[in-house]
């Protein structure tokens, strides 16, 4: 659409330093713009009709004396029409070595745009001194207000934490191949028609890689350098040169929750695009470089806690009231459910890169009211070495838990002596979280996400095979403790291909057995390849997106990963917040414990056995009748009163595994990762079970 300007020039007047952005109010009729720049001495308000104008039809000067209040610089535009383009250019101190980065010459985006174009954009000339008007981004005026949620909004899932089933994904990847079959491939949009493919499969949640705006001319596939926190990215949306960008993604999070799914973003509040002293000035240091980021002693440079080139400066009022106030845009105006937030560590860190005893930003964000209902999630390490897992501030994070990923794919892959730590993993981890105060619902559990191989690859590869990124395979990680089950990557021979798909099925098997969150890579439930690349972050072709033409020749694991979770979905005390205690309790329907650990032989799991390669344990069923809704269980006519069984044998070869005798009761085998066909229930008589050489088997009770 077309905008009509009535006017060559707007008037304007002082405007309000509240709140920061381009915020439209239509009682005033017009737009009030303001930014924070603590040192400026002078700035101007560039005004463009269309992204692709290389000059502004209107430039804004604010001064000191009548635009500026305690560093923030503001003016309100009588009647600008709402999809106006619009930049700013700052000037202040020059010092490099004071940390000052001023420069007039260049156009500086709104720290707080709804919307960002990329039509004109180039990142060198953003890199050098020179004048770069010609070649820079421009943000977008949008009214936040202006939608539709059909009746929902504020209606959100609100899925309780220990009946969340994550489904993590790239937002593009998703849908980008020519395979998908979708109408807007690649999109917000295209997601929408692949709900009915998630909703089967029987995730609650979708974790989206970075949405919000970078810079994906560079080497930069999954998105994790973000230029502006408020504005979701352009090439994930049909129309975004319309301003549109806000409602795309609405429409997204619209269709999701309608279908009871939630919507968690993957979010990088740890650095920026801007890199280090040798990269562009698009944003933050033109604005105020000093408050924005870490500096060095000699702050010409800066510290790089993030491995990208700069560390945001989390903790500093202005940065934390900017992290918080993006949150709750995502949360209040878009209607985000929750938050995984990327190398989380780093908000731990004060001004000089030191751990402080109580982060504000963190404390900030987990008691403030108006993100009470979001799942906050965190990546508890970053790229200096710092490792918080169990340790991470405040209660209500959930953390992704590397080291259940890495003792299961240890289990699974057949090391030994290692089953006490197998079993605690699948508890919830309380060794990890339990003495702090958390709950076993603190714990994401994952073997596999986009950080690494995908589930298939884990299989098939021994080492990484990540030449396609020009890196002379020096990236990515060495230690994947993987096993290629005795070929490195494809293979015709039938014998190892019938074994890596027992494997997939025994990881499938033993996360969703698991206490704690589990989380599941997009394309590992139809075997998405990355040719052995463990560290997919530039393969922006078919090597890093989904191509559902695999789902053909996969549907059987398809299958296993909904039947996997529809068990989890009945079983409630894989649901429970709380860690096992291994008590009876009134809501125990047969005066089981909640769970009883075995070995090959009942209640004798060989805890200290160093050649163990086998576990057994029994989850208790629970009546739902004894369940109440007031004790946070939403979904509990999911739950089933059946007894759960789990024979887990990574050994070589086969082991006769005892089962329990429950009165009344009689075992069905539910599935048997070493048979083809697990999509039915069948009765085992008997008080053993044969369990073949690497695989699981599952057994619930029924009533006679």
């Amino acid at each position: 659409m077309q905008l009509v300007y009535e006017k060559t020039k707007y008037e304007y007047e002082i405007g309000e330093p509240c709140p920061l952005g381009a915020s439209v109010d239509k009682d005033k009729g017009g737009v009030n713009f303001s930014v924070f720049s603590s040192e400026a001495d002078f700035i101007q308000l560039l005004l463009f009709k269309t992204p692709d104008d290389v000059e502004p039809f209107q430039i804004i000067d604010l001064n000191q004396e009548d635009n500026s209040d305690f560093g923030f610089w503001h003016v309100f535009v009588k009647d600008l029409p709402i999809g106006t383009n619009y930049a700013y250019r700052i000037n202040g101190p020059i010092g490099e070595s004071q940390g000052y980065r001023y420069n007039f010459n260049k156009v500086i985006l709104d720290p707080y745009a709804k919307g960002v174009t990329t039509n004109l954009w180039n990142r060198v000339d953003a890199c050098n001194t020179e004048d770069n008007l010609e070649t820079s981004m421009r943000c977008s005026v949008i009214d936040v207000s202006d939608y539709d949620w059909e009746g929902i909004k504020d209606k959100k899932p609100q899925t309780p934490l220990g009946e969340t089933v994550i489904y993590e994904m790239h937002a593009g990847g998703f849908t980008k191949s020519s395979t998908s079959n979708v109408e807007h491939k690649g999109t917000f949009l295209g997601i929408i028609d692949k709900i009915p493919y998630l909703k089967q499969l029987g995730v609650t949640a979708i974790e989206i890689m970075p949405v919000m705006q970078f810079d994906d001319k560079e080497k930069n596939y999954w998105g994790y350098s973000t230029l502006s926190f408020f504005a979701p990215h352009p090439s994930y949306c049909v129309s975004p040169q319309r301003a549109s960008q806000l409602n795309e993604f609405r429409d997204m999070v619209k269709a999701l929750h309608q279908n009871g799914i939630e919507v968690i973003l993957d979010v990088v509040y740890n650095h920026t695009d801007e890199g280090n002293q040798n990269g562009p000035t698009i944003s933050f240091k033109g604005l105020d470089n000093k408050t924005y980021y870490f500096l060095a002693p000699d702050k010409r440079y800066y510290m790089n806690f993030s491995g990208t080139g700069n560390t945001l400066n989390c903790n500093h009022p202005i940065v934390q009231k900017m992290i918080i106030e993006s949150l709750e845009f995502w949360a209040r105006d878009m209607q985000v459910d929750g938050f995984r937030f990327d190398l989380g560590s780093i908000l731990s860190r004060d001004t000089y890169g030191n751990i402080m005893e109580y982060p504000p930003v963190l404390w900030g964000i987990e008691l403030r009211e108006s993100l009470t209902d979001c799942k906050l999630i965190t990546e508890p390490w970053d790229a200096d070495g710092l490792y918080e897992l169990g340790n991470i501030h405040g209660y209500r994070w959930s953390q992704w838990n590397g080291h259940y990923r890495d003792i299961i794919r240890s289990f699974v892959k057949g090391d030994p002596g290692i089953i006490g730590e197998v079993a605690g993993k699948m508890s919830g981890s309380p060794d990890l979280f339990q003495s702090s105060g958390h709950l076993a619902v603190s714990g994401i559990n994952f073997v596999t996400c986009h950080d690494g191989f995908t589930l298939n690859d884990l299989v098939s590869y021994n080492y990484k095979h990540n030449e396609e990124n020009g890196e002379g395979n020096r990236d990515g990680n060495d230690n994947n403790i993987s096993w290629n089950c005795g070929i490195e990557g494809e293979t015709d021979n039938p014998d190892v291909n019938a074994l890596r798909t027992r494997q997939i099925k025994n990881f499938i098997a033993v996360l969703f057995l698991s206490k704690g969150i589990p989380m599941m890579l997009a394309g590992d439930e139809i075997r998405r390849t990355q040719g052995g690349n463990n560290n997919g972050y530039c393969l922006n072709n078919e090597k890093g997106w989904i191509n559902w033409d695999l789902f053909n020749n996969n549907e059987d694991i398809y299958n296993f990963f909904s039947r996997m979770i529809k068990l989890r979905k009945e079983t409630f005390f894989l649901q429970t917040r709380h860690f096992y205690n291994g008590q009876v309790s009134e809501l125990h329907t047969r005066g089981l414990k909640d769970i009883n650990w075995h070995g090959t032989i009942l209640n004798a799991p060989g805890w200290d056995d160093s050649n163990a390669r086998s576990l057994a344990f029994t989850i208790a069923g629970v009546s739902p009748d004894n369940i109440s809704e007031s004790n946070g269980y939403k979904n509990k006519e999911n739950f089933k009163d059946q007894d759960v069984h789990v024979m887990m044998n990574m050994y070589w070869e086969s082991l006769d595994f005892e089962i329990p005798q429950i009165q009344g009761r009689k075992w069905y085998k539910y599935v048997d990762t070493y048979e083809a066909d697990n999509n039915t229930e069948s009765l085992h008589n008997g008080n053993t079970y044969n369990v073949k050489p690497r695989s699981v088997v599952v057994l619930i009770s029924k009533e006679n």
